[in-house]
């Protein structure tokens, strides 16, 4: 497979996988009314997916070992990452839970010129006030300025943190690891999914009951079939070929995905602060490869 042709299958399959994790707050969710609330439900969601997974991860055990430390840390970056932010869809509002990690191209930007001494130029500092001012309207100030934020959405805001991390680490590993990147994605997932429930979460309950857990297995297989599994792969395998702000801005297709589904289905309210957040915070993502679109065509060949 070529460069350009391997390029745009990943960028597809990056946009679809943005719009099918747009509504992974809908089963994450719907598990609470059998008793899994809280961290136990991201615990479920991230568990079942490496269960059914673990025949391939068993056969490429070796292959993963292989992978050293480069290996090692962008999965478990990649899967801190991933469970901070089902954390967040649970303890916030689902819109905030996404423009909240959606703000990866500032992160982007700012890692770029620290790790790799890449300059902020013009676009970058647009790009750098628009995320900032996506923050300011969707986060809340109390009158003495205290930013006012609970537990989800500081999760939220970490999980898009370390994600910039991740996407880095992984791209730089180079193509051909993403199978073993998902794999691993994966199993770190579930251990800090299972470490998450030692802290001291404010409205944390108790842990489901084995009754509870197989009552949604009917269910929540094929959720992790069709939902988690296939997303996760195309993610980790197209971190491996493409730039990180470029994935950052196909997977902002969940931001409007899951807006809209969380409006109608979870009553949440989206008013004009949020609708005005969604459109900064997408222009931040957007405004640096139009600008290079454009930019190239007015080059002569």
């Amino acid at each position: 497979m070529t460069s350009h042709r391997a390029e745009t299958i990943a960028m597809i399959a990056i946009a679809i996988s943005g719009v099918l994790w747009g509504v992974f707050w809908i089963p994450l969710r719907a598990l609470e009314h059998v008793g899994i609330s809280g961290v136990w439900a991201v615990v479920v969601f991230q568990i079942l997916p490496t269960a059914l997974l673990l025949p391939l991860i068993v056969y490429r055990a070796r292959s993963i070992l292989n992978g050293g430390m480069s290996l090692a840390v962008g999965g478990a970056l990649a899967g801190i990452s991933l469970v901070l932010y089902s954390g967040a869809l649970i303890f916030t509002d689902v819109v905030r839970a996404l423009l909240l990690f959606y703000l990866t191209p500032l992160w982007s930007t700012l890692l770029a010129r620290f790790t790799q001494n890449e300059p902020i130029t013009r676009v970058r500092l647009v790009t750098i006030v628009l995320a900032l001012l996506g923050l300011c309207l969707i986060i809340r100030f109390e009158e003495n300025l205290q930013i006012r934020m609970n537990v989800g959405d500081w999760m939220g805001l970490a999980s898009g943190i370390i994600w910039a991390f991740a996407a880095v680490r992984i791209k730089a590993a180079g193509p051909g690891k993403g199978v073993d990147f998902a794999l691993t994605f994966f199993l770190m997932s579930s251990l800090v999914a299972l470490a998450m429930t030692l802290l001291p979460l404010e409205g944390e309950s108790a842990a489901p009951s084995i009754s509870a857990i197989v009552s949604v297995l009917y269910w929540m297989i094929p959720v992790a079939v069709i939902l988690i599994i296939p997303p996760a792969f195309a993610l980790m395998w197209g971190a491996s070929v493409i730039s990180p702000g470029l994935i950052g801005i196909l997977f902002m297709t969940e931001v409007s995905v899951g807006a809209i589904t969380a409006a109608i289905w979870a009553g949440e309210p989206f008013g004009l602060r949020e609708a005005l957040g969604v459109v900064v915070i997408t222009a931040a993502g957007a405004l640096e490869p139009i600008y290079s679109l454009l930019k190239s065509r007015q080059t002569p060949a």
